[in-house]
């Protein structure tokens, strides 16, 4: 796991929509151009990487290459920094298509993520390999155990940890804290030496996790993927203000 003082700032991530779509904020892009707009707005305010889920014109999330690529080409114009996106089943559930998926790429994500616990997740993850990959590891899953015993886990890049929020009130946001301190324990054994952790938390108890994640000194993210408010409780206008109050003051004020 990361150590805090190593060479360079632990990385935060912009997560720019998941699944979230305009019903659920007006904030949220959806279409190439405004993912490209928020994704070079996040990163001006400071993110150093773009996660985002490619969708279609009618909203649903989509991995085939007529959807990522022009995604993928929007943003890269935009920023200067790494564009990865996910391989969740609300892209696509049947993992042997998924496989398919990823042959027939022409554009390619500088990093892409796998829920190890999902079925068909080593299969999906062998064929990303030469790409790159961060593995998402979800809570109370037996994704960490499956990951400790895989051939795969020594040439994976990053694992990501997601805290769940275990009640959506930000109140509540410390049971968080604690569900990803267990998660990280249960983790660390089987972690090969090197491997890069991006700890991160939704909803109710996302900045609560961002803050442990910085005093751990490991990469988190934060966007609208996670979460539609700011510390305070106010609706974010915009990722980039998320970005904004992720990276104000000492890990310990954020929030």
């Amino acid at each position: 796991m990361t150590a805090p003082g190593t060479e360079a700032p632990p990385v935060l991530q912009v997560c720019l929509n998941g699944t979230r779509g305009p019903g659920d904020s007006a904030a949220v892009p959806m279409s190439p151009e405004s993912l490209a707009e928020s994704a070079a707005q996040a990163v001006e305010a400071g993110a150093r990487e773009v996660r985002v889920h490619p969708r279609t014109p009618c909203g649903g999330t989509s991995l085939s290459p007529r959807v990522l690529a022009p995604v993928l080409a929007s943003a890269r114009a935009a920023v200067g920094a790494p564009v990865r996106v996910t391989t969740d089943a609300a892209a696509e559930p049947d993992p042997e298509r998924m496989v398919e998926r990823i042959h027939s790429w022409d554009v390619l994500p500088d990093l892409v993520s796998v829920d190890w616990h999902a079925p068909g997740a080593e299969k999906v993850a062998a064929a990303l390999l030469e790409r790159g990959i961060g593995v998402a590891l979800w809570a109370r899953t037996d994704g960490p155990a499956l990951f400790a015993r895989s051939p795969l886990a020594p040439r994976v890049l990053r694992v990501a940890v997601r805290a769940p929020a275990l009640n959506p009130n930000p109140v509540t946001g410390p049971s968080a804290e604690a569900a990803a301190c267990s998660l990280l324990a249960e983790l660390e054994p089987g972690l090969p030496p090197g491997t890069s952790v991006l700890l991160h938390g939704t909803d109710g108890g996302v900045w609560p996790v961002l803050r442990l994640a910085r005093r751990l000194g490991l990469a988190a993210r934060i966007g609208l993927e996670d979460t539609l408010l700011l510390p305070d409780g106010t609706p974010a206008r915009s990722n980039a203000e998320l970005v904004t109050a992720a990276l104000a003051g000492r890990p310990e004020e954020t929030g």
